[in-house]
């Protein structure tokens, strides 16, 4: 399982770069942001051109994809209130963010959508989305978000 206190010298290889770099992200759902927007998403494959440089394509994006997978189920695994702190936790360490303004950006864009492999199944992808709605309709309240206007 993948975490922060994961020990990179146990992995070979290019995961053990990724692994070392992801160790660096504070919260879970920071490292599941990260990965998941190193997919492309008109094609669903994962590109990063540093990375592709000490190796091909196709070795790169699956690298990506399988550590995406790991980092996704850690995530689905955990519990609504660990899923609520990782996510504060997350929020804490953006920089200038008013948390009204981006509670409602999630609310009517939401991004959490996009961080579900394409490989996960319907009940691990159903879960995720019905836990984050929960915990952001939590913050909803605790933040006084009024709801938002689809329309905008």
């Amino acid at each position: 399982m993948f975490s922060a206190h994961h020990n990179p010298a146990e992995i070979e290889g290019s995961e053990a770069l990724w692994i070392r770099d992801l160790t660096l992200i504070e919260s879970s759902y920071g490292r599941l942001v990260y990965i998941s927007g190193f997919r492309n998403p008109d094609t669903g494959r994962y590109e990063h051109f540093g990375f592709a440089i000490s190796t091909s394509n196709l070795v790169a994006s699956r690298t990506m994809k399988k550590i995406h997978e790991v980092i996704f189920r850690e995530w689905v695994g955990f519990s609504l209130e660990r899923k609520k702190a990782e996510i504060e936790l997350y929020i804490s360490g953006i920089a200038d963010v008013d948390r009204v303004e981006l509670i409602d950006a999630w609310l009517r864009l939401t991004p959490y959508k996009n961080l579900v492999p394409a490989s996960i199944p319907g009940p691990e992808r159903h879960k995720h989305i019905s836990d984050f709605e929960a915990i952001l309709g939590l913050m909803k309240n605790v933040y006084g978000v009024a709801s938002p206007d689809r329309d905008a």
